[in-house]
């Protein structure tokens, strides 16, 4: 399944070009940006190419993924937002995670919330998911009121088995 592309009244969410390696790769350095990201360390431009193939790989073998996030008024890429597989935390497979990264020029201003939405309506109303979480680490307070935008409620509070950090696992109601 090839993914769609969504516009919103910001944003384009697309699939991933050649072009959006380098900056990726420039998000994924920047250590506040991934902060909350596992144990918090960055990671390196091999890694985002990989990973890049992997978001790829996701529409084809699922029918979902993460999608690379464009600002729909200049074409920059801005970071990504869509599903994935939460491997790493086991007590809730099989489940579906949406998710959202962004750089860090790009917070503040409601983007990832309105990325969030439309990828959570593409997934319930297109793809037919009937149930979405989202995998927020304790104290990661802006994702965690962006789930709550969503409408989505606190489920349960786990540990992140790679990196003993503490999370909240919310849920679509």
């Amino acid at each position: 399944m090839t993914s769609p592309t969504i516009e919103t009244e910001r944003l384009l969410l697309r699939r991933w070009k050649a072009q959006d390696l380098q900056p990726y790769a420039a998000l994924c350095a920047d250590p506040e940006v991934m902060r909350w990201i596992g144990n918090g360390a960055t990671q390196s431009a091999e890694h985002c190419a990989t990973a890049i193939a992997g978001f790829e790989a996701n529409w084809h073998d699922r029918g979902f993924g993460l999608f690379a996030v464009a600002l729909r008024d200049t074409g920059r890429f801005i970071g990504f937002v869509g599903f994935m597989s939460p491997t790493f935390l086991p007590e809730v497979l099989p489940a579906v995670e949406i998710g959202w990264r962004l750089a860090r020029g790009a917070w503040g201003r409601g983007l990832a919330t309105e990325g969030a939405k439309a990828a959570l309506r593409f997934g319930l109303e297109e793809i037919g998911l009937e149930r979405v979480i989202c995998i927020v680490q304790t104290g990661n307070l802006a994702s965690e009121q962006i789930a709550l935008k969503l409408g989505m409620r606190l489920e349960r509070e786990t540990v992140d088995p790679s990196c003993k950090r503490p999370l909240r696992v919310y849920e679509t109601v």
